[in-house]
C-alpha cells in the first residue's frame, strides 16, 4: 500500500479558505496560520496521511526553519525562495512508487509542474470541503455512538433485565402479601384467647 504525503501551500489556504482570509485581511495573519495548522492537524487525525505545511517567508522573512507541530511538519522557506519552487521541489523528492504525494494548492502554474513530477493536486476549496466533511463523520459517529449510550448504559443484556425485572416484581409482591397477612392475624386476634 501507498503511503499518502500531503504538502500544503499555506498561504494559498489561508487566501482561499474564508474564515482563515477574513482573519489575515483584518491584519490577524498569526491567527490564521495557527487555525490553520489547528483544522490540519485535527484533518490528520481523521485521515491517515503525512502533511507537511510550506509557509511562504515573504511574510516573515529570515526565519527558514522546518519543524513538528501538531504532528505536522512545518517549513518556512528561506528568504529568497517562494513556496511554489519549495513544494515543487519537495513533491519530485518524495513522490514515488511507494508514496504517493497530493498538493493542496489553487495556484494554476503549480498545479501543472506538480502533474508533470507524478504528483496530484487538491484545490483549497476542495480541501476545505474534505476537511469539512471528515469532521461532519466524526460528529456523526460521535452522535450514534451516544445515541446507543443512552439507549443502554446498563451492564446487564437483556435477558438479565428481563430476570431482575420478575425479581423485583415478587419482590414487590411480597409485602402486599405480608401486609396482607398481618391485617388477617389482626382480625383473628392474640393467639391465646
Amino acid at each position: 500500500m501507498k503511503e499518502d504525503i500531503l504538502i500544503v501551500d499555506a498561504y494559498n489556504m489561508i487566501g482561499n479558505w474564508p474564515k482563515l482570509n477574513r482573519l489575515k485581511l483584518t491584519d490577524r495573519l498569526p491567527e490564521a496560520r495557527d487555525e490553520l495548522l489547528n483544522m490540519l492537524a485535527n484533518y490528520k487525525k481523521l485521515r491517515d496521511a503525512k502533511i507537511t505545511v510550506v509557509f511562504d517567508a515573504m511574510y516573515v522573512p529570515g526565519i527558514s526553519k522546518s519543524y513538528k507541530q501538531f504532528d505536522l511538519e512545518v517549513v518556512w522557506t528561506n528568504r529568497d525562495e517562494t513556496a511554489d519552487s519549495y513544494i515543487e521541489k519537495l513533491a519530485k523528492e518524495r513522490q514515488t512508487r511507494f508514496t504517493q504525494v497530493t498538493v493542496a494548492t489553487s495556484d494554476q502554474a503549480e498545479q501543472w509542474t506538480i502533474f508533470s513530477e507524478g504528483a496530484l493536486r487538491i484545490p483549497a476549496g476542495e480541501l476545505l470541503r474534505d476537511i469539512e466533511r471528515a469532521q461532519n463523520e466524526v460528529k456523526q459517529t460521535a452522535r450514534e455512538f451516544a445515541d446507543r449510550g443512552i439507549v443502554r448504559k446498563s451492564p446487564w443484556n437483556d435477558q438479565q433485565l428481563y430476570k431482575l425485572e420478575k425479581l423485583r416484581d415478587q419482590m414487590m409482591a411480597q409485602p402486599e402479601k405480608a401486609a396482607k397477612r398481618s391485617k388477617a392475624k389482626k382480625k383473628r386476634g392474640p393467639k391465646g384467647d
